[in-house]
């Protein structure tokens, strides 16, 4: 689910924008067109990223793609880090509204809904891997860019709500810490996504969804809590 300083899962869809050129098959950029250059690069940043990774690009090259001089950046980010944390800023709201709407205020019930949760950041990994990327592989110093590690605590504070009203349905006198949980459950999840969902050549295989897997391990986390046992959905 990164953590309390990183990371402290709907259906959202990148969307890039491409100008083509009669000239070149229709396959490449020419300049921006909506007057929105900061759009543009982190657009271009996001193409970039899906291609080579968070480390592997520069604002040079992420101006050439948006089709403006390698002095334009300049004018919204004053490095490549800037404009990779906007990104990653921008993937974590994205990643919280997921997990938001998965959580759907605890509808059904606080398990069933807590499993959605965990979908949802599956999803997120599965769909958006630039974003994950730029969230978890950037090497951000985030004490460096205020907004992101506020980003980043909204995201992981949606997990740690839910997982406050999980806890509240266990019996009292063996309720254990929400934030264990919801940390737990968050490495979970993450190990789950970095390991079996992230589309990379790494991606190790599984005879199970990685959404049953995670299910399976959540279930059996919480009954060693002693947990009420699994809802029956």
């Amino acid at each position: 689910m990164g953590g309390p300083g990183k990371f402290h899962a709907r259906d959202v869809n990148c969307s890039y924008m491409s100008w083509s050129d009669p000239r070149d098959g229709g396959s490449g950029r020419r300049g921006y067109h909506h007057g929105n250059l900061r759009e543009a690069l982190l657009d271009a940043a996001l193409e970039l990223i899906a291609a080579k990774g968070p480390a592997g690009f520069t604002v040079a090259e992420a101006a050439r793609l948006a089709g403006v001089s390698p002095a334009a950046p300049y004018r919204h980010f004053r490095d490549a880090d800037a404009l990779l944390a906007e990104v990653a800023l921008r993937g974590f709201d994205r990643l919280a509204e997921a997990l938001q709407k998965a959580w759907n205020g605890g509808a059904p019930n606080p398990l069933s809904a807590f499993e959605d949760m965990g979908r949802a950041y599956l999803a997120f990994a599965r769909n958006e891997p630039a974003y994950y990327a730029a969230m978890f592989d950037s090497r951000i110093a985030t004490e460096a860019h205020p907004g992101l590690q506020a980003s980043s605590d909204r995201a992981f504070n949606v997990l740690r709500d839910a997982a406050e009203v999980l806890a509240a349905t266990f019996p009292k006198e063996r309720r254990p810490p929400a934030l264990m949980i919801a940390l737990h459950i968050w490495a979970m999840t993450h190990g789950i996504a970095s390991l079996f969902v992230r589309p990379d050549p790494s991606r190790r295989k599984l005879p199970m969804s990685a959404e049953d897997l995670l299910e399976a391990g959540v279930l059996l986390y919480l009954q060693s809590l002693n947990s009420p046992g699994p809802v029956q959905r």
